[in-house]
């Protein structure tokens, strides 16, 4: 009799666990056994425009959405320590392009456009990587005749813009999928 009590449980465990898998849920994290982080000690160096940011009448949003923010955030969750150490790596953001185009009509269309371009620089500041850019597009509607939705809206997309950003250069440079820049040969003389 206890044999269909445990068919049942095996069946409801193998059926939520294929549920699981079919709506694309894994597990992420770093394990033992993943790929070691080539940058372990990691310093900053960002423009002023990344260090805040500023909506479409230059008021300043919450500090917690800033790039370098974001990017602490998630490299320090790759195991990537920021220090002072001697041997540490500097990211260096080479260019910072934030964009807003405004489509006008009765529903207005806002497209906001985060262009990021950087490099790693060994603790001498010689590059080690090759420039990488990073672009991110977010866009949203809004009905003209409503007041203050635009600001409101526009708020939110700008931290997912700078967030889906810090994201992808984190997941860069922590899997190190950024083209290393080789050390130059001296020209060989052939007679």
């Amino acid at each position: 009799m206890h044999l269909v009590p445990r068919l049942a449980s095996v069946v409801l465990t193998l059926g939520l666990s294929a549920s699981l898998v079919g709506c694309g849920f894994h597990l992420k994290g770093l394990s033992p056994t993943s790929m070691p982080v080539a940058y372990p000690h990691m310093k900053l160096n960002l423009p002023s425009e990344a260090l805040h940011v500023t909506d479409s009448n230059n008021n300043l949003i919450p500090q917690g959405n800033t790039l370098q923010t974001k990017l602490k955030t998630y490299l320090s969750g790759y195991g990537i320590q920021f220090d002072d150490a001697k041997e540490a790596y500097t990211l260096h953001v080479l260019d910072y392009n934030y964009r807003r185009q405004k489509l006008s009509g009765r529903v207005a269309e806002v497209i906001l456009h985060l262009n990021v371009t950087f490099q790693i620089e060994d603790a001498q500041g010689n590059p080690v990587t090759a420039p990488r850019t990073i672009n991110g597009v977010k866009s949203y509607q809004y009905n003209v005749a409503t007041v203050n939705v635009d600001d409101n809206e526009q708020d939110s997309v700008i931290s997912n813009l700078i967030d889906d950003v810090a994201q992808q250069m984190a997941r860069q440079i922590s899997t190190n999928r950024l083209p290393q820049i080789q050390p130059a040969h001296p020209a060989s003389t052939t007679p």
